[in-house]
C-alpha cells in the first residue's frame, strides 16, 4: 500500500493539469463558422501568432488565466477544455479513450480554424494529448512545448523496462479506485493530490473545485489511458521543434538526479528537443512560477 502511494502521488502530479480561460475573440484569420466538438471546446482571446493551451486532467481553463493576461498582447491564445472536466458535460468523452480523440479533435480544429502551423502548449495530460498530436499529424504542428509529463507515465508504475501491458492491471486498478469513490471526496485519490500540486495556498480552492466538477468516468479513463500509452516510439515522428519544461516532484519515488536523468532519456527518441528543469516550484508551474513560465513561452516562441 506505501508503495501504491507514493507512485500514484508522482503519477497523479504529472497527470493533473489545467487549462487557460478567455473570452473569444474575434481574430479574422479564424473561419466565421463556429467549432463544434463533442469533446472539447475552445475559446479565444488576444492578438498575434497562435498559440493552442491544451488542458490536464479535471481541470478547468481559468487556471491559465493569470498567465494568459501577460500573453495575450503579443499572442493570440486558443484555449481548450475537455468535455467532461471541471464542469463540462461529458459528451463523447464519457466513455473509452480522452487524450487520443481529443488530438484528433484538435487536429480538426487546426483545419477548420485555418491555423498555419500554430505553436502548441500541453500541461502534463496536455503535454500527452500534445505528443500524440504533434507525432500524428506532424504538418500541422509549429513548436510543441511539453510542460511536466514525460511521454510513458507507465514507468511511475513498475520496475524498469515496465511496458504498457505490465502495468495495465495497475492502470486498471486506479481507474476502479477512482469510479468507487464518490466525487469531492477528501480521501478521493485525485483529491488528495491537490496539496501538492502548487506551492500557492490560493489557487488550491480552484483545483480542487475542478476535481469536484469533473466527470468520473472521464477522469477514471483518462488516467488509464495515459497510463498505458508509451509514446516514446512516436517522438521520432515529430518534426517540430520540442520545449519540455518540468520540475522534481517532492513526492518522487527515486532520487532528483535519477529522475531528471530518466525524463532527459525518456525524450531521447525526439529529433529537436530542449529540456528545462523549473526549479522551486510544484506541477502547476504557471501558479509557482508565472514569470519564468512567461520568459520560457517567449523564449519558445522565438525558436
Amino acid at each position: 500500500m506505501k508503495r501504491e502511494s507514493l507512485l500514484t502521488g508522482a503519477a497523479v502530479a504529472l497527470a493533473i493539469a489545467a487549462c487557460a480561460s478567455a473570452p473569444p475573440g474575434g481574430d479574422a484569420r479564424v473561419s466565421a463558422r463556429p467549432f463544434v466538438s463533442d469533446r472539447l471546446t475552445v475559446v479565444t482571446r488576444g492578438t498575434g501568432r497562435d498559440i493552442i493551451l491544451l488542458p490536464g486532467l479535471v481541470s478547468h481553463r481559468d487556471v491559465w488565466a493569470g498567465v494568459a493576461d501577460r500573453l495575450e498582447d503579443r499572442y493570440r491564445l486558443h484555449l481548450v477544455q475537455v468535455n467532461g472536466f471541471a464542469g463540462l458535460p461529458a459528451g463523447a468523452n464519457a466513455d473509452g479513450p480522452v487524450a487520443a480523440p481529443v488530438a484528433e479533435e484538435i487536429a480538426r480544429y487546426i483545419g477548420e480554424a485555418r491555423l498555419s502551423r500554430p505553436a502548441v502548449i500541453g500541461h502534463s495530460l496536455g503535454g500527452s494529448i500534445g505528443l500524440m498530436l504533434a507525432a500524428r499529424h506532424p504538418d500541422l504542428v509549429g513548436r510543441l512545448m511539453v510542460v511536466d509529463m514525460p511521454p510513458f507515465v507507465g514507468v511511475m508504475f513498475g520496475p524498469p523496462g515496465a511496458t504498457p501491458e505490465s502495468v495495465r492491471a495497475v492502470a486498471d486498478q486506479i481507474r476502479a479506485r477512482i469510479l468507487s469513490e464518490p466525487p469531492g471526496s477528501p480521501t478521493g485519490m485525485l483529491e488528495q493530490m491537490i496539496p501538492s500540486m502548487t506551492r500557492i495556498d490560493t489557487m488550491r480552492p480552484m483545483l480542487a473545485q475542478g476535481v469536484r466538477d469533473s466527470d468520473r468516468r472521464t477522469a477514471a479513463n483518462a488516467f488509464h489511458e495515459v497510463i498505458v500509452t508509451d509514446l516514446r516510439p512516436e517522438l521520432a515522428r515529430i518534426t517540430a521543434p520540442v520545449t519540455v519544461l518540468y520540475v522534481i516532484p517532492a513526492n518522487a519515488p527515486p532520487p532528483a538526479d535519477r529522475y531528471e536523468a530518466a525524463m532527459r532519456s525518456s525524450y531521447a527518441n525526439a529529433r529537436n528537443v530542449r529540456l528545462t528543469r523549473i526549479d522551486d516550484s510544484n506541477h502547476f508551474i504557471q501558479f509557482d512560477q508565472p514569470a519564468r513560465f512567461v520568459s520560457e513561452v517567449d523564449t519558445f516562441m522565438r525558436q
